[in-house]
C-alpha cells in the first residue's frame, strides 16, 4: 500500500477550470494509475481533499504506486510525494492512542413500505453525524477516547466535526446530486488490530470513490 499527496494548484485557474464537482477529482485520481488502465484493472483508490497551513492537497491511498507525473497534472510541480503505507501499518499496536482525521459520508437507512431495501439518507445534524461515528467505531476496530467529566454520551468523546459541506457529483445518468461530506478529527484507541487496519485500507462509510472514507492516524506519543 502507498500513501501519496500532492498540493493542488489552486492558483492556476486554467488547470482547474473543470474541477467543479467530485467526479473531476475522481478522474484525476484514476488517471494517476495508467498501468492499471492499460491492463483493464479497476482497483479501488481511497482519496480525500485536505487543507493544511493555507494550502490544498489531494491525498491518495492505493495498492500500487501512482505515476508522479499524472499526480502532478493538476498539482503544483515538485510537490507530489509517495510513501510506503505498509511500513506504517506494521507499527500500529493494540491499545495505541492515535489522533485521527476522517472525511466521510455519514448516512442511515430507513425502511420503505413494501420494499425490501430501505432508503438511504444523509445524517444532517452534527449530533447525528457524531453518533454515526460512535456506532461505527467498534466494528471498525477502535474506540473513541472518552473524556471525564462528560456531559452526555456524545460530549464525552474527544472528537468533533471540524468541517461539513455538500459538494456536487455529476453522475453519468440523471441529474447531479449533492453529497454530504463531513470531516471528523479527534482521538481513538486501537482495539482490534485486524479490523482497524482494514478500516485504514478499505475506508469507512459510503461514497468511497468520491473522496469519502479515508481515515488517517498519527501516534500521540
Amino acid at each position: 500500500m502507498y500513501l501519496s499527496r500532492v498540493e493542488i494548484d489552486t492558483k492556476n485557474r486554467q488547470k482547474l477550470k473543470n474541477f467543479t464537482h467530485l467526479g473531476a477529482y475522481h478522474n484525476w485520481v484514476e488517471q494517476g494509475f495508467p498501468d492499471e488502465i492499460n491492463h483493464g484493472e479497476r482497483r479501488r483508490h481511497l482519496w480525500r481533499l485536505d487543507q493544511l497551513t493555507g494550502k490544498n492537497y489531494l491525498l491518495v491511498l492505493s495498492e500500487n504506486e501512482p505515476n508522479k507525473g499524472q499526480l502532478e497534472k493538476y498539482g503544483v510541480l515538485g510537490t507530489a510525494t509517495t510513501k510506503s503505507y505498509d511500513q506504517f501499518l506494521d507499527t500500529i499496536k493494540i491499545g495505541d492512542i492515535m489522533r485521527f482525521r476522517l472525511t466521510a459520508n455519514p448516512s442511515y437507512t430507513a425502511p420503505r413500505p413494501g420494499q425490501k431495501r430501505g432508503r438511504i439518507y444523509p445524517c444532517v445534524t452534527i449530533a447525528r453525524q457524531r453518533q454515526w461515528l460512535i456506532k461505527k467505531a467498534q466494528a471498525a476496530g477502535f474506540k473513541l477516547v472518552w473524556q471525564q467529566p462528560a456531559i452526555d454520551e456524545v460530549d464525552g468523546f474527544v472528537f468533533d466535526v471540524v468541517s461539513r459541506d455538500y459538494p456536487m457529483l455529476h453522475r453519468k445518468t440523471g441529474h447531479g446530486v449533492h453529497l454530504s461530506r463531513v470531516v471528523f478529527e479527534g482521538l481513538l484507541q486501537v482495539q482490534d488490530l485486524t479490523a482497524f487496519k482494514g478500516t485504514l485500507i478499505k475506508g469507512l462509510g459510503r461514497e468511497k470513490a468520491f473522496g469519502m472514507g479515508l481515515m488517517t492516524v498519527i501516534a500521540t506519543v
